[in-house]
């Protein structure tokens, strides 16, 4: 199968697997989702829902979490892991959205990912999840599934964002972010990997 035959597969299968997708983080406007995206930095979404759930009970805007504390912050996002550095980040953005954006989290890749621990994977999350614009946000999963099923050859992310840019319809993107990532956790992980199990991979590797 050539690439155009598989990026049409892929759509179908995951279409067929996963109808409505949902982002796996809890949220309820754009800074909270902001939040939750950078607290799920080697961490599991489950482990942030659980974390956010108590933090937003507390703390849910810029000036909350600057009221909050950094100390007060780090002991309730401990759970996450490299609480340091994200308590730092999350206050430093609350700070920045507060003092230059009139309390708003910014639309644009440039002026999030100016933003103190945000990258162009969270931006794209929020650009995509909460804007609405077209973003194609690739973390390990998706990175892993492109290189496995032989759509881009590649362990730069953004190399690989570009790839799966021209192979999918710009109006998939912000589903198909998220499908391919349960995709992923459920069939084709990185770990304990049955081709069996997974049927993108069993297609594959019957047309190969």
């Amino acid at each position: 199968m050539n690439h155009s035959e598989k990026s049409k597969f892929i759509l179908a299968k995951l279409n067929e697997l996963f109808p409505a997708p949902e982002i796996q983080l809890n949220f309820s406007d754009t800074f909270t989702c902001l939040v939750s995206v950078m607290l799920s930095a080697q961490c599991t979404d489950a482990v942030v829902n659980v974390v956010t759930d108590r933090l937003f009970d507390i703390a849910k805007t810029p000036r909350e979490i600057l009221d909050l504390g950094e100390a007060r912050l780090k002991s309730i996002i401990r759970p996450c892991g490299f609480f340091n550095c994200k308590s730092k980040h999350i206050v430093g953005t609350a700070k920045i959205i507060l003092e230059k954006h009139n309390g708003r989290v910014p639309s644009t890749f440039a002026e999030l990912e100016a933003l103190p621990g945000v990258g162009h994977k969270t931006a794209s999350v929020i650009m995509g999840q909460c804007f609405d614009k077209p973003a194609f946000p690739v973390d390990t999963h998706i990175a892993r599934l492109a290189n496995r099923w032989g759509l881009e050859k590649s362990n730069d992310v953004r190399r690989i964002e570009d790839a799966l840019k021209k192979l999918f319809p710009i109006d998939t993107w912000k589903t198909l972010h998220v499908q391919l990532i349960l995709y992923g956790r459920k069939f084709c992980p990185a770990k304990k990997h049955l081709v069996e199990n997974c049927p993108i991979c069993l297609k594959f590797s019957q047309n190969t």
